[in-house]
């Protein structure tokens, strides 16, 4: 359908193939959506890797630093695994405006950091316990310090759980709707918003191949991503399974 023009639309069926081949329907929704689209990817791409790497480092010391109180840690955790979306909206709003980040994409980035690192923790935390504690004593007997050892030996052995929390993390926020339409407004909303906007618009004639072609592009990049990733994050999620 985002290949067809309006007229092909109009006196066809849908799921038929075009019989002129447009690109006028790309056009269009590429100029409607693609500073949508770069926002959506200033909000993506910080949050994913810094919830990857405060969640690696959480994990690692849920894992082999044995402080009192670090099982009630990981068990609010993982009870921050449970909360749904809803919850958190009206004390996440209450703390994005009295950190001044009310409405951009700063504050996205942010919101989604915190909500992510419950998963990204719990993710590093069951792939490291699978790590023999004989190769931390003997790092530990070779004068490695704590976080020495996390930087040297466990880093480089967390590449499929690196890619797992990568995949999820990317798919989670890039497609996410009610952050987006409830922390940002104008110019900084993702592109899921400016999606739904789009396609509900009530103004002017609907044309169905402007529609389409925007929710292709919004659903490109976590398409790429699986086509391009798919077979780590399958490994990632077995790496882990069997200790020792």
């Amino acid at each position: 359908t985002s290949f067809k023009t309006p007229e092909d639309i109009s006196t066809g069926n849908l799921l038929s193939w075009p019989t002129v081949v447009s690109g006028i329907g790309w056009v269009k929704a590429w100029a409607t959506v693609d500073g949508y689209f770069w926002n959506s990817i200033k909000i993506t791409v910080p949050a994913v890797l810094i919830s990857t790497a405060i969640g690696a480092l959480n994990g690692y010391v849920l894992s082999f630093w044995r402080f009192r109180g670090s099982q009630l840690f990981f068990g609010l955790l993982l009870f921050g695994c449970f909360l749904p979306f809803q919850t958190v909206l009206l004390p996440a709003s209450f703390t994005l405006g009295k950190m001044g980040l009310a409405s951009t994409t700063t504050g996205l980035v942010f919101i989604h950091v915190v909500y992510g690192l419950a998963f990204t923790t719990l993710f590093f935390r069951n792939y490291y316990v699978s790590i023999p504690d004989a190769l931390i004593k003997a790092a530990r007997l070779d004068g490695a310090g704590f976080f020495t050892i996390f930087r040297r030996i466990i880093l480089p052995m967390s590449t499929p759980i690196i890619m797992v929390c990568l995949i999820w993390q990317f798919t989670q926020i890039w497609n996410d709707f009610l952050f987006g339409v409830v922390f940002s407004s104008g110019d900084s909303q993702p592109i899921t918003v400016a999606l739904n906007n789009l396609v509900n618009t009530s103004t002017g004639a609907k044309e169905y191949n402007v529609d389409m072609a925007a929710a292709m592009i919004a659903g490109l990049p976590t398409l790429l991503v699986y086509v391009i990733a798919g077979k780590y994050f399958v490994r990632g999620l077995t790496a882990g399974a069997v200790k020792g």
